[in-house]
């Protein structure tokens, strides 16, 4: 079982990371983070094993870019609350 966190970063910039679930593969977190984006390109989703010592162990990521999610979206879809 992992410790798991996320982590939430725009064009490489860290905007956020989640709270460390303990002992689960299957965890929920329901966390917001606010950022304002003016020229973004890419939000990414980094999921890291909180290790007791030295680095924490990568597990997983996502990068889901801007430019695919607005060609996705119809005329009255928001990103808010996204």
């Amino acid at each position: 079982l992992l410790d798991p966190y996320v982590t939430v970063s725009v064009d490489q910039v860290r905007v956020g990371q989640t709270s460390t679930k303990q002992k689960t593969n299957k965890p929920t977190y329901n966390e917001e983070f606010s950022a304002t984006v003016t020229d973004g390109h890419q939000i990414e989703l980094s999921v890291f094993h909180d290790t007791p010592i030295g680095y924490d162990d990568f597990v997983a990521n996502c990068t889901l870019h801007f430019q695919d999610l607005l060609r996705s979206a119809g005329p009255s879809d928001s990103f808010e609350g996204w």
